[in-house]
């Protein structure tokens, strides 16, 4: 494997510029000093970068890097709106790339003296013509180093580029003048120190030229590669860690930042081939993300999700989630005592809050009952990236960063799988800051909040959590050849493969199947899906359904549930287009039309979640 690359060249942005914040005084507060002390990985999503960059230097970061060593990863920044996303600016930019310019005139291809070009006839004449002009820079302004004068308004800043003669500038231009707009913006109103400020301002500076060369290149060519589309969306994690570099060094905490982008091994030496990536490869990437995260000393890391081209491409094998999965890796490779993903929500409920007032925070939560809830609506922790942390008995913490002296949700490993103790949850003292308990500690507190219930609850085991996937379309297949069936499944299950289709939800016979999809599909391909599925029997579409699942581990073999679920949906007037039951037995799931959504979550809530009153709980945990 490739040695990791050296502090000096991980600071490099895509632009090859590093970022070196200034400010260097021998008073920043550190990681912790105590050699005794654990890893632990911080990831911020964009929405939390967006909002609270200064909340989480001062109310998060700094109150653990006493007691432990903490490392960051951050998502790209989200916007003042979502259109101004970073992510989706980015993405708008590429796809503004392949927009070809209108033609300059002839006119314009004269020397700026007033001479002809060399080239404006003979063979290349229409081509300059055609071609498009020099990439346009963003003006470089001069600064005083007085810090009354290094304050810039960004809402008075004049256009960032200015065309030179005959120039047309391209489409993405604007885009991204926006994306250096919302950096410049958030520059001015999180950090207060001019010389950091000037120092993020000119980083943001370069990689904005960068980009606009990258997408002039882009535009040459008339293609984005998928490799190409990975270094663009990259961009955005660049620089909110710098950003986020910057804020923590403003708020004297002292952070590096690191990029990953060179951290992959060599794709041909380490032999993988026809771009199928295993688990071996990506223990591969936590060992050289962890090897590279060792290298910042006391310093608080601060690490891009993205961590470079992969083969086949990073969206590709991965999808805009790869921040999270980088964060599960770098947990790995630095054997953090936990992972933490913060978000803008306490936790994990019982049902999604917004829709059931009387939802609760559940405290624990297995990696299973987590991933059911992913795939079906909850915005929890992609089972992928889950999955990377859990096998090496790293728990997954959700907390939230307008409230981080919550508990929040610790996904912890499945005790029935594994029964060593780790270190899966932390308790708040008297003083606020976290402190470990064990995973036996943990499972005894469950148990007896389990214990207690059952007495109040007609079921000694109960499920944990109902919720709901929107937008869901429903497709019945009956079989037109009723004698001969033994290639009706084969028929459409081929058909599928072919067309892409990702089936949430199942029910067949020997002549009937009825799958339950996302209604995420452009209306000429579903039309030509339809088409096709006709060919092996009649076809009947539903649109606006959703999907109700109910999720629990403690829901294996429980007699009776079932029954309780669809007996309380239908004297709720609540009508079930189709039923499943999931191999894992923790999840029973139907099919509902999508106006009764938020009326059958709150029955099958009340019906099997709902709690006694608190005067007859006692101090449980839950």
């Amino acid at each position: 494997m490739n040695e990791p690359p050296s502090p000096s060249s991980s600071s490099s942005s895509s632009s090859g510029h590093s970022f070196s914040p200034p400010k260097t005084p021998p008073n920043l507060h550190q990681n912790s000093i105590d050699p005794d002390s654990k890893w632990l990985v911080q990831k911020f999503g964009g929405t939390s970068v967006g909002k609270f960059p200064v909340q989480i230097a001062k109310e998060i970061v700094s109150k653990y890097i006493d007691s432990n060593k903490v490392a960051l990863v951050c998502s790209a920044r989200s916007g003042t709106t979502k259109a101004l996303g970073t992510t989706n600016l980015l993405l708008r930019a590429a796809s503004e790339a392949l927009i070809r310019r209108p033609k300059v005139p002839s006119s314009s291809v004269n020397s700026p003296d007033g001479t002809m070009s060399p080239f404006s006839f003979g063979m290349f004449g229409s081509a300059v013509r055609d071609m498009p002009q020099s990439p346009p820079e963003t003006p470089r302004r001069s600064r005083s180093s007085s810090a009354e004068n290094a304050t810039v308004n960004v809402h008075s800043l004049t256009p960032l580029t200015v065309p030179q003669r005959g120039q047309t500038l391209p489409a993405f231009n604007a885009t991204v003048d926006l994306i250096r707009h919302e950096h410049f913006k958030a520059a001015e109103d999180c950090i207060s120190d001019p010389d950091i400020r000037r120092a993020l301002e000119e980083e943001v500076d370069k990689d904005c030229d960068w980009l606009r060369s990258f997408l002039f290149a882009s535009q040459v060519i008339n293609e984005i590669s998928p490799r190409s589309k990975d270094s663009i969306v990259g961009l955005g994690e660049r620089m909110a860690c710098k950003f986020m570099t910057a804020v923590l060094r403003d708020q004297g905490i002292d952070a590096e930042y690191v990029s990953l982008e060179d951290v992959i091994p060599d794709v041909e030496e380490e032999g993988i081939e026809n771009d199928i990536l295993d688990q071996s490869f990506y223990d591969m990437v936590a060992q050289a993300v962890g090897e590279r995260v060792k290298q910042c000393g006391r310093r608080v890391p601060v690490v891009t999700g993205f961590f470079g081209p992969l083969p086949g491409s990073l969206l590709t094998q991965v999808g805009r989630g790869y921040t999270d999965l980088l964060s599960a890796l770098l947990s790995v490779g630095l054997e953090a005592t936990e992972l933490q993903i913060w978000k803008e929500v306490d936790g994990i409920f019982t049902a999604d809050p917004r829709k059931v007032p009387t939802a609760r925070l559940l405290p624990i939560i297995s990696p299973d009952e987590a991933a059911e809830l992913t795939y079906y609506g909850s915005e929890v922790v992609h089972p992928f990236t889950m999955e990377q942390a859990i096998r090496r008995k790293i728990p997954v913490r959700i907390k939230n960063v307008e409230n981080p002296s919550g508990g929040g949700t610790v996904i912890f490993p499945d005790p029935d799988r594994d029964s060593d103790v780790t270190q899966v949850s932390q308790e708040l003292n008297d003083s606020g800051i976290p402190e470990p308990i064990s995973q036996s500690q943990l499972y005894e507190m469950a148990h007896h909040a389990s214990s207690n219930l059952a007495g109040h609850y007609p079921y000694k085991k109960f499920p944990t959590a109902v919720t709901i996937k929107d937008h869901i379309v429903v497709i019945n297949v009956n079989s037109n050849r009723k004698i001969v069936s033994h290639g009706f499944l084969a028929g459409i299950f081929g058909t599928l493969d072919r067309f892409g289709v990702v089936v949430d939800l199942i029910s067949t016979s020997e002549v009937h199947i009825s799958m339950a999809i996302e209604d995420n599909l452009a209306p000429k391909f579903m039309d030509r899906l339809i088409i096709e599925l006709k060919k092996t029997g009649s076809v009947s579409v539903h649109r606006n359904m959703a999907i109700l699942s109910l999720v629990g581990r403690e829901m294996r073999h429980l007699v009776g549930m079932s029954g309780r679920m669809f007996t309380t949906l239908g004297n709720g007037n609540v009508n079930i287009e189709m039923i499943s039951q999931g191999a894992s037995e923790i999840n029973i799931s139907c099919v509902i039309e999508g106006r009764d959504a938020v009326k059958a979550l709150n029955l099958i809530h009340q019906s099997c979640l709902q709690l006694p009153t608190p005067s007859k709980m006692g101090p449980w945990l839950f």
